[in-house]
């Protein structure tokens, strides 16, 4: 399987991973089984996803089985916005860990440059944007370094192997620079033909930091959601069916493979079996200059996932 190497751990991050978003509880234990079995090797979670303790399960349902060792596998997990003061960084992480069963984290993100209110998880977990009326957002005056030195200390600790930033502009970047200790090593954002981010990822290698693309597939994660925008699928796009048709590929492979092209790590999700298996088939083609600059063509910039519209305070990509 191709990988990513990390600077400072030089650990290898796989290529393509699972996503866990919207992965439900009643479902997660057994589709992150079933996906190990099937060949994925990392696993990409949150605090937010709330389905932590499931997906630790199927982990440990594999390694129990000898179908994988606990170094073979890559976890990512998530800080969310709710426990980004010093005080929480550190339970928080311990937290999730337990919930997944694990002694480390290969990665650990920062899920957004937003701070709010803390909400103790005795009282609800996972706290989500808004307050106990599921309509008030409360932004907690806490700055990045103060959260970014805690992140640090995690690796200290040896809670995480590695710690990276999510959805974060180059200002936000910049800002970390000044003051790490430890670097970031990988950034996650939402990235697909619909919103390329060529400036964005151009500064992330200029600083070497791994980038791994979110959304892959663009509107079809938000449709459920209603989310999508209204814009065309990209599976149906005649860019994306007509690279497709070349390769003897699936629209999702081509995607998948579009961004592995451009040096990223992906993590898509799927319910399907057999689907599961095409996504990991993304390393074994190259698509055309031509098809790469076809597809490219299709940025409209539209982002999918920006919290300005859950509370215009909130707009980090502004």
């Amino acid at each position: 399987m191709a990988s990513i190497v990390l600077k400072r751990t030089n650990q290898k991050m796989p290529v393509v991973g699972f996503g866990l978003w919207k992965v439900t509880k009643s479902s997660c234990a057994d589709t992150v089984y079933a996906a190990i079995k099937s060949g994925y090797r990392l696993f990409d979670g949150a605090g937010d996803y709330g389905n932590e303790k499931e997906a630790g399960e199927g982990v440990r349902r594999a390694l129990s089985e000898g179908i994988v060792k606990r170094e073979e596998l890559f976890i990512t997990s998530k800080l969310w916005n709710t426990f980004h003061a010093k005080e929480h960084v550190n339970k928080i992480a311990k937290k999730q860990l337990d919930l997944w069963g694990l002694d480390h984290f290969d990665l650990f993100l920062i899920h957004f440059p937003i701070a709010l209110q803390y909400v103790d998880p005795s009282h609800r977990y996972p706290p989500e944007w808004w307050g106990d009326d599921g309509k008030t957002v409360t932004l907690a005056n806490v700055p990045m370094q103060e959260t970014w030195t805690c992140m640090e200390e995690l690796v200290d600790q040896g809670v995480a192997k590695n710690i990276g930033i999510s959805n974060c502009s180059g200002s936000i970047i910049c800002d970390i620079f000044r003051y790490a200790r430890i670097e970031p090593q990988v950034l996650q954002v939402e990235i697909h033909p619909y919103l390329t981010q060529e400036p964005l990822l151009k500064f992330a290698k200029t600083l070497g930091i791994a980038v791994t693309a979110y959304s892959s597939f663009g509107p079809q994660s938000y449709l459920e959601l209603g989310m999508d925008k209204g814009v065309t699928a990209l599976f149906e796009h005649d860019a994306i069916t007509s690279a497709a048709s070349k390769v003897g590929k699936t629209s999702a492979q081509v995607l998948l493979r579009w961004a592995i092209q451009r040096g990223m790590a992906v993590i898509p999700k799927s319910n399907s079996p057999d689907r599961l298996v095409q996504n990991l088939q993304s390393e074994d083609f190259e698509l055309s200059e031509d098809d790469m600059k076809a597809i490219s063509a299709l940025n409209i910039n539209l982002r999918l996932n920006d919290p300005a519209e859950i509370d215009p305070r909130m707009a980090i990509f502004a």
